[in-house]
């Protein structure tokens, strides 16, 4: 019997923590939650959800047996701990941050919007909130079960990293 998969996935803006979700999610036939549409309800309008509603949201996606649940919110990630049986953390220079960046663009979002995004990004390492290297890297640290950690993308999406569950 294949034991539950309950991952999450920390890291900057742009470092691929989506991509690597997905990667997983389609291997492995797992439901994703992307932390970026519970944080905001319109990420056009910028309009961010409640925390109380975000939390909510976290907590019940989280009580399902198998999930991948990959953001920058370290906050919401705390809410899922203690039922993930593993933590990765895509620790990435910025450089290649910035690059993943620029080659998604701005999306759907304004450009003087996503100016402000490549803004945030550049300070993760200098920031003081959930969202930080340092969130990141005390949440890592104490992580209890199985965690890896990351520095560059292609070797986060090697097939032969990740074992088949």
């Amino acid at each position: 019997e294949l034991r539950p998969h309950r991952t999450l996935i920390i890291g900057n803006a742009g470092s691929g923590k989506s991509t690597l979700a997905a990667h997983l999610a389609a291997r492995d036939s797992i439901p994703v939650l992307n932390l970026d549409t519970v944080y905001w309800r319109d990420m056009v309008a910028l309009d961010k959800r409640s925390a109380a509603e975000a939390r909510d949201m976290t907590l019940t996606f989280a009580a399902g047996p198998q999930w991948i649940i990959e953001g920058v919110f370290g906050w919401l990630i705390e809410i899922a701990v203690p039922r993930a049986t593993d933590l990765v953390w895509l620790d990435l220079p910025w450089e290649s941050c910035r690059d993943n960046l620029i080659a998604r663009g701005p999306g759907p979002v304004s450009d003087a919007e996503y100016e402000g995004l490549l803004v945030w990004a550049a300070a993760y390492w200098s920031r003081h909130s959930s969202s930080s290297y340092a969130s990141h890297q005390r949440i890592f640290e104490e992580f209890p079960r199985t965690r890896t950690r990351y520095d560059s993308r292609p070797l986060a999406l090697t097939a032969a990293a990740w074992p088949v569950r």
